[in-house]
C-alpha cells in the first residue's frame, strides 16, 4: 500500500494508514467466517466523510425477526475518549471467535438478540487525538467533532419538555416528536453525526444502549438534564427509575472494580452508591444522547464511564478488556428481563405503534413494525395494558418471578369506532413524531464519480473523502477492490 502512495507526504499517510487500519479491524470482526452471523453497514458519515460502520450480530444479520430484541453499544462519541472504541472491536472479534468455539453463553446471546456495535460515533475527534498519541493527548483535544460540536449536547432537548407538560393530566410521555425549532434554529448546528445517530434509532426497535466514554469510573443513568434547569447537581430520576438502576448496577457489579468502595477514582465519588449516579445528580446537561434515547424511542441508554484515562497506551488495552469483558456481555443478557409479546387486532395481524403502559410507571412504549414488543420490569405484580388508537383497551395482570427474567405476554384489540374526544392518542402536538427533518437539510446529491468501467457511481468508497481534503488526486486503483 505505501509503494501506491509515494508523493503523499508522511503526515497524510499516516492519517490514510490510522483510516484503513480501523476499517480493516472492523470488517475482520465481522470476517467471512462470521458472515453467517454478521455483517457491517454504515449508518451515515461524518463531517470530513469518513463512514460511522456498525457491527450486526444475529442469526438472522440484516433482518429483524418476531420477538428478538436489539441493543447497540456507541463508543468513542467524544473523539479523544478512545478506550471504548477499542473494547468493542475487542467484542466483536470475541463474540465472532467464541460463537464458532461453540461457547453456549456466546451461541445463545446471538441467537437470541440483534446486537448492533457502533465503536466510533466521532471518527474526526479521533483522528485528531490519535495524531497527539496516548501521551500527549489533552483532557479535550479531540474530543469534539470537525464542526467543534460536543456530540452530547447536539441532540434535541427533550428533557425539558417532558418537565413542562409532565404537571398534565394527559400528556405524551414516549416518543415525544423532535420540536421543529431543532431543525430552524440559525444559531445550533446539527452535526452530521448526531443525525446519523438519529435516524438509526429511529430505524430499529432498540430497547437498551451503552454509551462507552471516559475520564471517571462509573455508570450514568437519565435523566442527564436537571428537573430544575438552575440546578448544575440535583437528583432528576425518570419514572422508570428502578429499571435504570437495575441496568446500571448489572454492568457496574460485573466490572472487575467499578463497585469497590476501595477503587481509586478520579475526582468524584461513587463508591459509596456502587459505582453509579443519576446522570443530572453528578452534573446536569442538556442535549444529551441518554435523554434523547429514553424519551424519543423505546431505548433506555446509559453512560458507562471507563476510567480517568481516556487515552490509554497500548500495553492497558488488554488487561481493560478483563475488567470490562464479564461488564459487557452481562448488559448485553439484561435486555431478556420483565416482559415481551404481540399485540394483534382479531385477525392475527400485529398492530404498530400500540402503546404498551404499566400502572405506576408515566412512560409507555411502543410496539415495533409487526406488533412485538419488550417491556424490561422488575420482579412483581403489574398491572399492564396495550392499546390502539381505533380498538379497544386491553388491561393484564401479571406477576414476574424472580426466577423467571422474561414473561410472555400477548394482546388481542378488537376494533372499535373511533371517538376523537375519547382518544388516548388524539392528544394534539405542535410537532408530529413523524416530522424528521423537514427542510430537508441533511439530503445530499450524490456527487458524479465514474467506475473502471465509465458507469456513473453514486456512492463514494468511504476512504474518498480524505484525498480531496488533503488537496491531492485519489488513487484510482484502489476502486478496483471497492
Amino acid at each position: 500500500m505505501f509503494y501506491y502512495l509515494q508523493g503523499y507526504g508522511l503526515n497524510n499517510i499516516l492519517k490514510i494508514y490510522y483510516i484503513f487500519t480501523y476499517f480493516s479491524l472492523l470488517r475482520k470482526a465481522g470476517s467471512s467466517k462470521c458472515s453467517h452471523i454478521s455483517q457491517t453497514y454504515s449508518i451515515g458519515r461524518s463531517v470530513e466523510g469518513k463512514d460511522l460502520l456498525a457491527i450486526e450480530f444475529s442469526n438472522n444479520p440484516g433482518q429483524h425477526d418476531l420477538l428478538e430484541p436489539e441493543i447497540k453499544l456507541i463508543g468513542n462519541m467524544h473523539g479523544n475518549e478512545v478506550l471504548g472504541r477499542q473494547l468493542l472491536i475487542y467484542l466483536a472479534q470475541y463474540l465472532c471467535s467464541e460463537y464458532l468455539l461453540g461457547n453456549e453463553r456466546i451461541q445463545t446471546i446471538i441467537n437470541t438478540t440483534r446486537i448492533h456495535i457502533l465503536p466510533s460515533m466521532n471518527p474526526d475527534g479521533y483522528e485528531i487525538a490519535a495524531s497527539e498519541g496516548h501521551q500527549y493527548n489533552g483532557w479535550t483535544s479531540g474530543r469534539a467533532n470537525a464542526q467543534n460540536l460536543d456530540l452530547n449536547r447536539n441532540f434535541p432537548d427533550l428533557t425539558s419538555i417532558f418537565y413542562n407538560r409532565r404537571r398534565f393530566r394527559h400528556f405524551r410521555n414516549n416518543h415525544i416528536p423532535i420540536p421543529e425549532s431543532y431543525w430552524s434554529n440559525k444559531v445550533e448546528v446539527i452535526a452530521p453525526e448526531t443525525y446519523a445517530v438519529m435516524k438509526w434509532i429511529r430505524a430499529h426497535p432498540f430497547v437498551i444502549s451503552a454509551s462507552l466514554h471516559g475520564g471517571e469510573l462509573v455508570i450514568s443513568y437519565p435523566f442527564d438534564f436537571s428537573r430544575h434547569p438552575q440546578e448544575e447537581r440535583m437528583y432528576s430520576p425518570t419514572p422508570d427509575e428502578q429499571i435504570f438502576k437495575q441496568l446500571a448496577r448489572t454492568y457496574a457489579d460485573a466490572h472487575a472494580t467499578m463497585s469497590n468502595n476501595d477503587t481509586e477514582r478520579c475526582g468524584a465519588s461513587f463508591a459509596n452508591k456502587g459505582g453509579i449516579t443519576n446522570g443530572a445528580q453528578w452534573y446536569s446537561f442538556a442535549g444529551g444522547m441518554s435523554d434523547f434515547n429514553y424519551l424519543h424511542s423505546n431505548c433506555y441508554e446509559i453512560t458507562v464511564e471507563l476510567g480517568c484515562d481516556k487515552f490509554p497506551s497500548e500495553v492497558e488495552l488488554y488487561p481493560e478488556w478483563l475488567r470490562n469483558k464479564e461488564a459487557l456481555l452481562s448488559f448485553m443478557e439484561f435486555v431478556h428481563r420483565g416482559i415481551k409479546g404481540i399485540v394483534k387486532d382479531e385477525h392475527g395481524n400485529g398492530i404498530k405503534g400500540a402503546t404498551i403502559s404499566v400502572r405506576g410507571m408515566r412512560h409507555d412504549i411502543t410496539t415495533a413494525e409487526d406488533g412485538d414488543y419488550w417491556r424490561l420490569l422488575n420482579p412483581g405484580v403489574h398491572i399492564v395494558t396495550a392499546a390502539a388508537s381505533g380498538y379497544t383497551k386491553v388491561s393484564k395482570r401479571i406477576r414476574l418471578p424472580r426466577n423467571i427474567h422474561v414473561g410472555r405476554v400477548d394482546f388481542v384489540l378488537k376494533k372499535v369506532p373511533r371517538d376523537p374526544s375519547l382518544d388516548y392518542f388524539n392528544i394534539p402536538e405542535l410537532d408530529s413524531y413523524d416530522h424528521f427533518d423537514p427542510f430537508n437539510q441533511f439530503e445530499q446529491s450524490s456527487q458524479r464519480e465514474l467506475s473502471e468501467n465509465g458507469e456513473e457511481r453514486t456512492e463514494k468508497p468511504w476512504w474518498w473523502s480524505y484525498f480531496s481534503q488533503l488537496g491531492i488526486s485519489a488513487p484510482t486503483w484502489l476502486l478496483r477492490n471497492y
